[in-house]
């Protein structure tokens, strides 16, 4: 199981590990081969060849896919700085092992800050004007990369006729420290990571014709943080043509992080670093090492876990917050589905030790600020669970109010906001279970990942029970059919309806998926009345 960061604060977390496994044979990407004057000759006939507008590359045909693995879309980057266009090249470069994952905290291989890197998997390198479909990886702000198993591309590709692109960008406070109040020179530093991710839009306009796709058909697809990324990206002017459909599970941006809290945390930051704020300039000369390990400094904002970088209202990238005060009127026609998993914070704290045996009293010792993220008192949360739900544990309860409390709300927003505006949604919850480390059963955080790529029966997914093929294909065809016609509708599912107010219709995916208006309704209510502003921001 990928073992995400909570996308509502996005905060570095020790557990975080997504790919010990493939350590072995990713130490050597594409960084250097990519640069120019790099010669190659495919090592088989018949691998694919294809002409970038930057130079030549060469892939591997695996069965009935083109596989593209570290394609360059950016050059080196410069710290805290926009990226570049990578430097043309005139030899053929091999696109066979995956590009360097950006600096970060945990287990990822590979890393480096000449990180800008994508993968393609295609089933022909022809004019077949194929759907795109781009995935953002999460791991919040913070960690990940394009290129774990459960991203691999190739049953979605072959079975759907579709491109899948997967990449990397720059991350943590690579991608996202705002020293723009601290230091000259650093005007786009709090969203660096965000014009990455345009670059890469751009290099898919510009390039994914010759991989068999339709530059006029790119989805946007992303979990957890890729779908807050996707979220950012709707309210960024910039990304304005650079992709058509989207659609985000259990990822959502309400508001970006405010331009004097970024700056707040910089300097936190920056202490760590044992730099004073008129020093941060000297922050682009540091060893990697010591930007990570500073990250760990408490979050000054919320007074709990380690710094917070995402996104930055800094009305130069990013001019509004992306779901305050309403849905962005610049993603208003982009077609999308909102999602969520029933039980997401199982995902986090299910095999935490300290759930064994909750009383009603040791629950309300659990339901601390840093677990709800809202202000709320736990003998409020638990009075009203009791109220609506009797016969819940205290287990239960913890599961259910802190996803509904701090994981769904944002959510909720976003496709209230869209149905206000008059905007497209189509939103589902996740109920069918995955299977966590410890045996424990639900539809966690993340567990939607394996059934859209189509990739359950790998053994890094935990989402493998009776059943699980057919929720897949439900899901799989569901983002494929938004992809190809910008309306998730196709034969295998129920009729699948907008989400308008006051219905709220939602998709439940399970083996028997169905249709249900305003599931949880009575949970939603209950937090309805508290206030929300989006952990971290």
């Amino acid at each position: 199981m990928i073992q995400a960061h909570n996308v509502e604060t996005m905060t570095p977390s020790p557990l975080v590990t997504r790919r010990a496994a493939l350590a072995a044979g990713l130490a050597t990407g594409l960084a250097a081969a990519a640069l120019p004057g790099s010669g190659f000759s495919a090592a088989r006939t018949g691998d694919p060849r294809v002409q970038t507008k930057a130079g030549p590359v060469v892939g591997v045909r695996e069965q009935a896919i083109s596989v593209f693995k570290g394609l360059r879309y950016g050059a080196p980057t410069k710290r805290f700085q926009p990226p570049e266009p990578p430097t043309p090249w005139r030899d053929a470069v091999p696109a066979t092992t995956f590009g360097a994952a950006s600096p970060q905290r945990g287990s990822e291989p590979n890393q480096s800050e000449d990180c800008l890197f994508l993968n393609v998997w295609t089933p022909a390198t022809d004019a077949g004007r194929r759907p795109v479909m781009v995935y953002i990886h999460g791991g919040a702000y913070a960690t990940g990369s394009g290129s774990h198993p459960l991203y691999d591309g190739s049953r979605l590709a072959e079975r759907e006729d579709v491109v899948v692109v997967t990449l990397n960008h720059r991350l943590n406070v690579f991608g996202y420290a705002y020293l723009a109040r601290l230091a000259s020179g650093f005007e786009d530093s709090g969203n660096v990571g965000q014009l990455d991710l345009l670059l890469a839009l751009r290099w898919v306009q510009d390039n994914i014709t010759a991989f068999g796709g339709d530059p006029d058909r790119v989805m946007l697809f992303g979990q957890s943080g890729g779908g807050a990324k996707i979220a950012t990206l709707m309210a960024t002017p910039a990304a304005q043509g650079l992709f058509h459909r989207a659609a985000t599970m259990s990822g959502q941006q309400v508001t970006a992080s405010g331009p004097i809290n970024a700056t707040t945390r910089a300097t936190v930051w920056l202490k760590a670093l044992g730099l004073t704020p008129d020093r941060a300039a000297e922050a682009a000369t540091l060893p990697v090492e010591r930007l990570l390990e500073a990250q760990t400094a408490e979050d000054p904002i919320l007074g709990f876990g380690g710094l917070y970088f995402g996104p930055v209202l800094d009305f130069r990238t990013l001019p509004r917050h992306p779901f305050y005060p309403d849905a962005a009127p610049l993603g208003r026609s982009i077609p999308m589905i909102i999602g969520n998993t029933r039980e997401e914070t199982l995902g986090f704290m299910g095999d935490d030790p300290r759930n064994i045996g909750l009383t009603w009293d040791s629950l309300a010792e659990r339901l601390t600020p840093g677990v709800m993220r809202i202000d709320i008192t736990p003998e409020a949360v638990i009075a009203g669970y009791r109220a609506m739900h009797p016969d819940w544990s205290p287990d239960q309860v913890l599961i259910a109010a802190t996803t509904a409390g701090r994981s769904w709300r944002g959510a909720v927003i976003e496709a209230e906001e869209r149905a206000r505006a008059g905007a497209p949604a189509w939103v589902y919850q996740l109920d069918y279970p995955g299977t966590m480390p410890s045996g424990r059963k639900g539809a966690f955080h993340t567990a939607d990942i394996p059934l859209v790529f189509d990739n359950v029966t790998l053994s890094e997914s935990r989402v493998n029970g009776p059943g699980a093929q057919t929720v897949s294909d439900a899901m799989r065809k569901a983002f494929v059919a938004l992809a190809r016609g910008g309306d998730p509708n196709h034969s295998g599912l129920p009729r699948w309806d907008r989400y308008v107010l006051p219905r709220r219709q939602t998709m439940l995916f399970d083996v028997t998926s169905q249709m249900a208006d305003d599931p949880r309704g009575d949970e939603r209510q209950f937090f309805s009345a508290i206030p929300y502003i989006q952990p971290g921001t």
